[in-house]
């Protein structure tokens, strides 16, 4: 432990102490004590350091201030005082300078986990792009190379044809040689663009988003198909729009059997004249991780590949939550192919943000059970005073029809069987003052015990002079 760990704990120390020694003086000295203790004690609860040691100071004093007024009825009214001066102006504060330290760090902790984040999305999101990109490749390298290898099988079989001159059958080798040529450097670049060594998944050549459609409902997805237009044909979409959009349908109903396997799924491609529309759309799903923007799918890999792999395509791709609790995968893949600039990670996929609300959130419910513990200590203890308050004054209750009896000139030890053994501490403060005449001595009966009776507070005061009663009267509160 340094020596300005030593310091803090210490200056916490005297700001407790100091909160206390101010809500005694609170009680005693006047109201305006109560503020410094406030003070103090917010202070003290945003110091850092352990909360055992203002727990133990706040039980004892807690302890102290109920027995002295369970231990006698002269203190109980101050003692009460005390123990609600220690639970409001100092638990309470304490509570608020705790709480409000605990909001800066976490917001000072929020921003830099949400730094930290934001780093890590943009990492996994550009691995998610390389290796998107190594797919595309692949794709080339599979459909321009077997380009290729024709061509360099058709000029070798023209070398080989009968009455071809020799300049012509020159002009073959060279095609063949090139194109051969052609396909080891393909097969160069290809290496270069690869990010691992892993085999790239391709789309089969035979294979059609209605048999992908297919294949995913005979698997067990539900999955409604609804496909307009013909992807083939003189003017149907450029080769690379198609491998898009089969890769996003592909993606998403991926997404659909590992987060919500028992959700409805529908699939709508629209291929036009102008491009193709693709929406994969699931409903909510039984699964924990069902239709959740919460969870890892939206942030995950799988579609961070399908954004970059539209943005080559030159098109727009967008995922979300659905109103109704669902997922949805949206894709725009014009015939054009002018590729767009890279969008910024946290524009398209859920931000670090959420975590801070998440935070907020648990700070809040924590606030809250400070404050409902605070108002249910200081009602348990208000109560067991109330109630010892009441069994303090029935033994200082003069009944009614005995006070009746009382007359000017009685002696007291004839009207002592009345009186009676205690008296009550509860005296009125704006009541007359009693008889300022030598020898007299005046004492104070409740009228009632019951604290909800209208003469709650009120008493009777009886004076004597030389054991011979002067006065009886009733004072109102």
């Amino acid at each position: 432990m340094t020596v300005t760990d030593v310091r803090g704990r210490a200056l916490t120390h005297t700001l407790t102490a100091a909160a206390g020694v101010a809500a005694l003086l609170g009680v005693l000295a006047g109201p305006w004590w109560i503020a410094l203790a406030a003070g103090c004690a917010f202070l003290a609860g945003r110091r850092p350091g352990s909360a055992l040691v203002p727990a133990l100071f706040l039980a004892g004093a807690l302890a102290a201030g109920m027995t002295a007024a369970l231990a006698r009825p002269a203190w109980l009214t101050p003692g009460t005082r005390f123990v609600a001066v220690a639970l409001t102006a100092g638990m309470l504060s304490w509570c608020a300078g705790r709480f409000w330290r605990q909001y800066q760090e976490l917001a000072r902790a929020g921003w830099e986990r949400a730094e930290q984040l934001t780093r890590e999305r943009e990492l996994v999101a550009g691995q998610a792009r390389l290796q998107e990109r190594s797919r595309i490749a692949q794709d080339m390298h599979d459909a321009l190379g077997h380009e290729l290898s024709l061509l360099a099988l058709s000029a070798g079989a023209l070398k080989l044809a009968d009455g071809l001159a020799a300049e012509h059958r020159t002009a073959a080798e060279e095609i063949r040689s090139r194109a051969e040529s052609a396909v080891d450097r393909l097969g160069e670049v290809i290496g270069v663009l690869r990010e691992t060594a892993q085999e790239a998944p391709t789309r089969p050549p035979d294979t059609s988003v209605r048999q992908l459609v297919e294949e995913a409902s005979a698997a067990g997805l539900s999955v409604t198909a609804r496909i307009e237009g013909e992807p083939d044909g003189e003017h149907g979409p450029p080769p690379h729009a198609l491998r898009a959009a089969y890769r996003v349908v592909q993606e998403a109903l991926t997404n659909v059997a590992k987060h919500a396997p028992e959700a409805d799924v529908m699939v709508a491609v629209t291929y036009g004249a102008d491009g193709i529309q693709v929406t994969v759309e699931n409903g909510p799903g039984a699964g924990p991780d069902a239709g959740q923007e919460e969870r890892p799918r939206v942030g995950g890999r799988g579609l961070v590949g399908l954004d970059e792999r539209v943005r080559l395509a030159g098109g727009t791709f967008g995922c979300g939550p659905t109103p109704e609790g669902g997922f949805a995968v949206r894709a725009t893949l014009p015939r054009a192919r002018t590729p767009r600039p890279p969008a910024a990670p946290a524009a398209v996929y859920a931000g670090p943000a959420l975590e801070q609300r998440h935070a907020r959130r648990r700070l809040g419910r924590t606030a809250l059970v400070a404050v409902t513990a605070c108002l249910s200590l200081g009602a348990l203890l208000g109560g067991a005073l109330t109630w010892w308050d009441i069994l303090v004054t029935e033994r200082a209750v003069l009944p009614a029809e005995d006070f009746d009896r009382l007359r000017a000139g009685q002696q007291r030890a004839r009207i002592a069987p009345y009186l009676p053994d205690e008296q009550t501490r509860h005296r009125p403060a704006d009541a007359p003052p009693p008889p300022q005449r030598a020898g007299t001595t005046c004492e104070y009966y409740a009228i009632t015990a019951n604290p909800f009776d209208d003469r709650s507070g009120d008493a009777y005061r009886i004076c004597f002079r030389s054991d011979t009663l002067i006065s009886a009267e009733v004072l109102r509160a």
